[in-house]
């Protein structure tokens, strides 16, 4: 494995192939961001970034500093990735359809010196930093970083430096922080380029599109450092738009796409078209296609979807994808572990689980270093990374089968963890929310299946007095939720109970709130809020 920072990885591809195309800005993404269409070379986006290093570097920023980023899709998030990266400086991407409170906490959190932001955002991020008591000097997207009060020393960050940090939903109520290395990113890279099978990856002729968010693992380091690996062009939109997207993969000329379960839905319920087959794309890259709809989608689009798992903590450390027949398509296979990852299912006692058998999949590396190419450690949470480790393997929370011939299929999610399309949900932080709500004098939250999203939000209610009108209730609750939590994770559906299920010890029994949900959505007393769960402009 090459070694350094993420700079040097962009750098080494801008060497090889400085004409090549880097980033294609499509014109419908140009126009949702008023930027410039049109594709930017290697060499362009090489001095775009040194110039900003160099900025970066006059004004103080250097080692062990923090910057938040929040800048959508954007291409200027590479310029300031890549330019804080080669000083030594860690990035906090920022999900933009956070809000108040959520911004707060990662501000605090994370101790961030300085954030880059979109105009639109900037009074958010002004008065997130006040309510915290931080001064956190704001940088416009396209501007220039103002010095900072007290400077720091720009170092050439090795691989065991820190990168970004990533925060991600648990069961505590709280985002944990991620921290990744610069290793953690090369090792993403060095697996797409070299894992082979029907991902097999070309050199300086790769071309990937994505609607995934770059604030995500998945577009941030899989789609990213495997593009620089092997000097591919780069293709982001500013969201998966259903009825532009093949429009959007033409203009893009694109190999290779990635994907979220919710996709091939969306694409697959269109009118059937002569143009539905794309003879440039080689494959499709994700995870979570419903399994009834992966074998029609593959024969009327005339490509191959292949589905994998990872997660924030794994990185490509423990990446299993289903890259080599058989794909068992159709069974939610996921594929089999490499020779560099080792995996067991165990069951609650921990033994491991016979073939077939559900249990939660456990995993690390191979070979002498178990934690190589995962995430460092959860910021400020040493009990948190220590639980995750127990018994020196990671815990993933992910309940799995294991068949006879080594393939991994999924069954269901041990964490309490409510997954819509592709943004992970922390049942307890919604339920936190929604118990101020004056109305309410408890309440759980539990995945329901959604056909389009995966999973939906559903919120079982006791109220504090029986509602005159239900529905209505439930309309107010959600939009209480819609003030204070991003737009998804607000109750999508609603339900009024007389008692949530408790332990003796008074904590939500949450195998029996799965049942109650099921009854509640099989029984019809459930209201219907999501079509209020709509992105902020």
């Amino acid at each position: 494995m090459e070694k350094g920072s993420v700079f040097d990885l962009f750098a080494r591809a801008a060497a090889r192939n400085p004409q090549g195309a880097f980033l294609c800005v499509l014109a419908e993404t140009a126009g949702v961001y008023g930027i410039e269409p049109g594709e930017i070379s290697y060499a362009e986006a090489l001095a775009r970034t040194l110039a900003l290093s160099r900025a970066y570097e006059n004004a103080g920023f250097g080692a062990g500093l923090r910057v938040g980023v929040l800048v959508e899709n954007r291409p200027a998030f590479f310029w300031h990735w890549f330019a804080l990266n080669r000083l030594g400086v860690s990035i906090v991407p920022i999900n933009p359809d956070l809000r108040a409170a959520e911004i707060e906490y990662m501000i605090a959190h994370s101790d961030m010196c300085a954030a880059v932001v979109i105009p639109s955002r900037r009074k958010d991020m002004e008065d997130a930093a006040k309510a915290v008591g931080r001064a956190l000097p704001l940088i416009d997207v396209d501007g220039q970083p103002p010095p900072l009060a007290t400077k720091a020393q720009p170092t050439q960050p090795a691989s065991d430096v820190e990168c970004a940090l990533l925060y991600t939903s648990g069961t505590t109520g709280r985002p944990k922080g991620c921290v990744l290395a610069n290793e953690y990113f090369h090792v993403c890279g060095d697996w797409y380029a070299q894992t082979g099978g029907m991902i097999a990856l070309r050199q300086n002729c790769e071309r990937m599109i994505t609607p995934l968010p770059l604030f995500h693992m998945n577009a941030m380091a899989c789609s990213t450092a495997g593009m620089l690996r092997v000097a591919g062009c780069l293709t982001f939109v500013d969201r998966f738009h259903p009825k532009s997207w093949w429009n959007s993969v033409r203009e893009s000329r694109s190999t290779i796409l990635h994907y979220l379960g919710v996709m091939p839905a969306m694409l697959m319920a269109a009118p059937e078209s002569p143009s539905d087959r794309l003879e440039n794309i080689r494959f499709g890259f994700g995870a979570g296609v419903d399994r009834l709809l992966h074998e029609p989608f593959e024969k009327r689009f005339g490509f191959p979807l292949i589905e994998a798992w990872a997660m924030t903590e794994t990185g490509s450390g423990a990446v299993i994808s289903a890259h080599e027949e058989p794909r068992h398509i159709g069974t939610n296979c996921f594929g089999r572990a490499t020779p560099q990852v080792e995996a067991r299912v165990v069951l609650e006692d921990g033994s491991d689980a016979p073939a077939d058998t559900p249990g939660e999949l456990l995993v690390r590396r191979a070979g002498a270093n178990p934690r190589f190419g995962f995430f460092r450690e959860y910021l400020k949470d040493p009990q948190a990374t220590a639980e995750a480790w127990e018994g020196g393997w990671f815990h993933t929370g992910d309940v799995v089968r294991r068949a006879a011939d080594g393939s991994f299929h999924f069954v269901d999610r041990r964490k309490n963890v409510i997954r819509r399309s592709g943004e992970n949900i922390s049942a307890v932080e919604v339920e936190s929310v929604l118990q101020r709500h004056p109305a309410i004098k408890q309440v759980a939250c539990v995945a329901t299946p959604d056909a389009v999203r995966g999973d939906e939000v559903l919120a079982l209610i006791v109220p504090n007095e029986k509602p005159v009108d239900e529905a209505a209730l439930a309309r107010e609750i959600a939009e209480f939720c819609l003030t204070r939590l991003a737009y998804y994770k607000a109750p999508g559906w609603t339900a009024f109970v007389t008692a949530i299920p408790l332990t003796g010890t008074q904590k939500i029994q949450r195998g029996a709130l799965k049942q109650l949900a099921h009854d509640c959505m099989e029984q019809g007393r459930c209201h219907d809020t999501r079509a209020l769960k709509k992105r902020s402009a």
